[in-house]
């Protein structure tokens, strides 16, 4: 009779420390804001919440990428390269077109342009897809091989200079360029209603979609998802050239708000992505993971990205506060794994006492 609570007592204390440790971004993201809204003038003013916002969108949309591929176990460095590339593009598309080769050139509008320029990321996505489904290149070094080509490809396209003055043209109807960054929709900028969209349809493929279940299966048990017919190297192949996808959009966004586009874009986004995936819960092992959980981990990135600026942080500090909070959030997440299994454990043994 005296054994039961003795089994029963430290599996509840064992439950509510896992309860603590799930809800572990949420409880960051409460802290975060709290500190520098008491620390920082003006930080609770709408103009700042707007621009902390704009800023976060950018991570985001690379780290829901992010969190698909390495709910597959995989790992994609190549998005911020991706990033800068994409920028270029889009630069180039605006100021020069594509000429024939035969006297004429091809100039597209703003839709065509954002089209394109997407498609950029989808073909970086496809080709470390290839490298890792088809040539068996481990992620690590598939993707690194690729930020190193598309950085290259972004360098090549103006010989490392900036593309300035992208106002477009109206007779080419790229004069819209610029609401893409800076435009808005019921009076709240058009980033912010991309954002909510992208994470509304991630979340819904994740959760209620055959794909989404692969993704996690894939990632769980490779070997056992492919043996139940999940097509393995197809669910790779899509969550790359999603990230890509991802990535390509961020670039264009910050080409459409800076109205210039420079090759260095986007370096090191790849560390601030797998920051927010992590922090957000998704798990370096793999088969486990959340979109909501990526976005509140951006929201804490990126707060505390602006809180450290507002408050006048050298760069160099900044950098290192966010390897610590990478580190952390993978040891914390040891750490869940380790204590979940050590509740399953003692219910197990309540259970067969009963």
């Amino acid at each position: 009779m005296t054994a039961i609570p003795s089994i029963r007592r430290p599996g509840n204390l064992q439950a509510w420390l896992l309860l603590a440790l799930q809800a572990r971004t949420f409880l960051a993201l409460v802290l975060v804001f709290s500190y520098f809204a008491l620390a920082v003038p003006n930080f609770l003013s709408a103009a700042n919440l707007v621009i902390v916002t704009k800023h976060v969108a950018l991570n985001a949309f690379l780290a829901i990428g992010m969190t698909f591929v390495i709910i597959t176990r995989g790992i994609d460095l190549s998005v911020g390269s991706t990033v800068g590339l994409s920028a270029m593009v889009a630069g180039w598309l605006v100021l020069n077109g594509v000429d024939t080769g035969l006297g004429w050139t091809i100039y597209f509008n703003t839709f065509e342009i954002a089209i394109l320029t997407c498609l950029v990321g989808v073909a970086v996505g496809a080709l470390n897809g290839w490298l890792i489904t088809r040539a068996g290149v481990a992620p690590f070094i598939a993707t690194l091989g690729t930020l190193y080509v598309a950085r290259g490809a972004a360098l090549l396209a103006s010989d490392g200079a900036t593309f300035p003055n992208l106002t477009g043209r109206a007779e080419y109807g790229t004069d819209s360029f610029g609401w893409i960054g800076a435009g808005t929709i019921l009076g709240l900028p058009f980033l912010i209603w991309l954002l909510i969209i992208v994470v509304a349809l991630a979340a819904y493929v994740a959760r209620r979609t055959p794909l989404g279940r692969h993704i996690y299966a894939v990632g769980g048990n490779e070997r056992g998802a492919a043996l139940s017919g999940v097509k393995v190297g197809r669910v790779q192949m899509a969550v790359y050239i999603f990230s890509g996808f991802c990535a390509a959009l961020v670039g264009l966004i910050i080409a459409s708000q800076l109205q210039a586009a420079h090759p260095a874009t986007g370096e090191t986004f790849e560390m601030n992505a797998i920051a927010a995936a992590v922090l957000g819960g998704t798990s370096m092992s793999g088969g486990r993971g959340r979109i909501i959980g990526t976005v509140i981990g951006a929201f804490v990135i990126g707060i505390l990205s602006d809180g450290l600026v507002m408050m006048g942080v050298s760069s160099f500090w900044q950098t290192v506060i966010k390897g610590v909070v990478i580190i952390a959030a993978v040891v914390i997440d040891q750490a869940q794994g380790r204590l979940q299994a050590r509740v399953a454990l003692a219910q197990e043994a309540t259970a067969s006492r009963r």
